[in-house]
């Protein structure tokens, strides 16, 4: 479609757009590498909320893409909260990703720290390997 326009030197410029289908359009993944159901190392003391969050965290703090940093999590309803620390670069094992990590569970009057191992085949979900707990009162 052109405008006619007088007394305008500039050529006019249209751009056409091509609609497409939303059939056409790759469906959007159902999974996004989560970690199914907590550890027993992760403390009984976790609800289901509790896990969420601390889930969430872990999720974050594994990505090979992130930045390396602590990512911490907290429940006020529980007073739950934590962090998961990654202590290492990203390395591949046996065809997965894995990243080591330490984590803190904390309650009033005591804290838990864990020291793991997460691993993701391409694709796949984040599986907790080598999840080793200590307990140590505040």
């Amino acid at each position: 479609m052109f405008l006619p326009l007088s007394g305008c030197g500039l050529p006019i410029i249209t751009f056409q757009t091509e609609t497409v289908a939303e059939a056409a359009l790759p469906p959007e993944p159902t999974s996004t590498g989560s970690i199914a159901r907590p550890p027993e190392s992760f403390g009984r003391d976790l609800g289901a909320e509790d896990w969420r969050r601390a889930h969430a965290a872990l999720s974050v703090a594994l990505d090979p893409q992130g930045n390396g940093r602590p990512v911490k999590w907290d429940n006020p309803e529980t007073s739950l909260r934590g962090s998961v620390n990654p202590t290492g670069l990203p390395y591949v094992s046996n065809d997965q990703v894995c990243r080591d990590f330490l984590a803190s569970v904390i309650a009033p009057g005591r804290s838990r720290f864990l020291r793991g191992t997460g691993c993701k085949p391409s694709g796949g979900e984040w599986a907790l390997k080598r999840v080793r707990g200590t307990k140590t009162a505040i």
